[in-house]
């Protein structure tokens, strides 16, 4: 059975349906994942820079975050629901979601000198100490393991969609955003429930590549651990503004 991630976008379903390919035929290899990934990850980046020089220009980048942010969301559930549209869809989502992350940044930037570069060097550090972890077997994913953090994963999307709901209504849901201790504390946890999906993400790619899974799966994984990239760097971002402001 197809290793299970947290990340709704890889799970051993998606790959029981697209089905699997025999020798005769091109598939999904891990080098090809990881190759599409760094395409997709300097696509991010580059879009990024773009609407974070614009900020510092004095442009107004605000249409640019929310228009990569819905864009996006919106591409995402196509891709989830299409991965055959991957290879087409995902090099689109992830200049997306640059415009988004580079807007947001550069705004963090101008509240909290230094707090972007602490970000990103958190985000990657994390992600190659879990890929160390998983290649060493530090950390294994496990049936029990895949459950816990696909669990928590739900539970953190159904938190954020309560308070999304309750927002529009003026109601905000307590120390979520919070800058309190037990807001810090929030954060932490949630940062730890990304990193451990990196986990789930890359067993999934693994055991995909060694059943033989279609070409197009190798954007479609790539998708998906961007997804889990794009959502750990949000959230240490958050978690760094909440103690800059305690100062």
């Amino acid at each position: 059975m197809i290793g299970r991630s947290g990340n709704p976008t890889l799970n051993e379903e998606r790959f029981e349906r697209e089905g699997y390919y025999y020798n005769d035929q091109e598939t999904m290899t891990i080098g090809g994942t990881v190759n599409k990934s760094f395409m997709l990850l300097a696509l991010l980046i580059g879009a990024a820079v773009i609407s974070w020089v614009m900020f510092y220009n004095g442009y107004e980048v605000f249409p640019y975050m929310i228009g990569g942010a819905i864009g996006g969301f919106v591409l995402a559930l196509i891709i989830s629901f299409v991965p055959k549209a991957a290879p087409f869809l995902a090099p689109v989502y992830a200049v997306l979601e640059g415009f988004f992350l580079g807007a947001l940044s550069a705004h963090y930037e101008y509240l909290y000198y230094g707090i972007t570069m602490q970000a990103a060097l958190l985000t990657m550090s994390i992600f190659l100490g879990m890929l160390i972890a998983y290649k060493l077997g530090l950390i294994k994913a496990t049936a029990g393991f895949k459950r816990g953090v696909i669990t928590a994963t739900i539970g953190v999307a159904l938190v954020y969609l309560l308070s999304f709901v309750l927002r529009m209504f003026g109601v905000a849901v307590p120390f979520l955003h919070d800058s309190t201790l037990i807001g810090i504390g929030i954060s932490v946890v949630i940062i730890i429930i990304a990193a451990l999906n990196f986990i789930l993400d890359f067993n999934f790619i693994e055991e995909g590549a060694e059943n033989g899974s279609p070409k197009y799966m190798e954007w479609y994984a790539s998708f998906g651990l961007l997804v889990t990239l794009v959502w750990l760097y949000i959230e240490i971002i958050r978690l760094l503004s909440k103690l800059a402001s305690r100062d």
